[in-house]
């Protein structure tokens, strides 16, 4: 982690519009006072498991996997977290210290908001707490959909499921082309939709071979989403 030039709220395009727009300019000035941006290296660990809670984290660039370890050390990713999205509120509400992990899986820029001044933005603003509410049900529903997904689907469908999911996550439908690709390692990817990286690369190549995907690489371009969304059973 290193500790970067602080980054104003207001120019952040994602995380701006959906929670900090209705501040008045003295809380939004001690907002970017009071947070701290850092920049974070790919794999970099940003928090851990079992660590107390002392703000929140916001996403402003790149990409993080929340994720669990298993008593014999397997690593369970829960959801990759995009830009403008927070990590580690949960924890912060409950009081609790944390119980997931998140590291950076590409070079990432976060910014830390202290617990008492994100509290005090709840208190002050109705708008901003609904805001809060609604990421929770969210991530709840997340939640519980993926909990089906492993409880009922093979592993194909979970596969093709999963490369959709990430696809519409990391790219608004105005930048979607044949250009744009998932780059991920095989590893991530089978921990994701809970299987043995060997069995990913196995379907990916024959996700290949039946030309829905191209590969370059550790990188994956969707060629055919309508018939992965068969194949996911959506």
């Amino acid at each position: 982690m290193t500790r970067t030039r602080e980054i104003l709220c207001e120019n952040c395009p994602s995380g701006f519009q959906k929670y900090f727009n209705n501040l008045e300019k003295p809380d939004l000035q001690s907002l970017n006072e009071e947070k701290i941006t850092s920049f974070y290296k790919k794999g970099q660990l940003i928090y851990e498991e079992s660590q107390k809670s002392l703000g929140v984290y916001c996403v402003r660039e790149g990409k993080t996997k929340v994720y669990k370890n298993s008593q014999d050390g397997r690593e369970h990713i829960i959801r990759v977290a995009l830009p403008g999205e927070f990590l580690g509120i949960k924890s912060l509400l409950s009081g609790n210290p944390h119980s997931v992990s998140v590291a950076a899986i590409e070079d990432s820029v976060i910014c830390f908001i202290p617990k008492p001044d994100f509290f005090q933005l709840m208190i002050k603003y109705p708008g901003f707490t609904q805001a809060i509410v609604l990421v929770l049900s969210k991530l709840l529903e997340e939640a519980e959909i993926r909990m089906m997904s492993l409880a009922f689907k093979p592993v194909r469908e979970r596969l093709a499921e999963t490369l959709l999911f990430l696809f519409n996550s990391f790219y608004p439908e105005s930048a979607r082309s044949s250009k744009v690709y998932l780059n991920l390692t095989r590893m991530d990817i089978a921990n994701i939709i809970g299987t043995a990286q060997e069995t990913v690369i196995r379907l990916l190549s024959e996700f290949k071979e039946e030309k829905l995907i191209a590969i370059k690489g550790r990188k994956i371009f969707l060629l055919d989403p309508k018939k992965l969304a068969i194949i996911s059973n959506h």
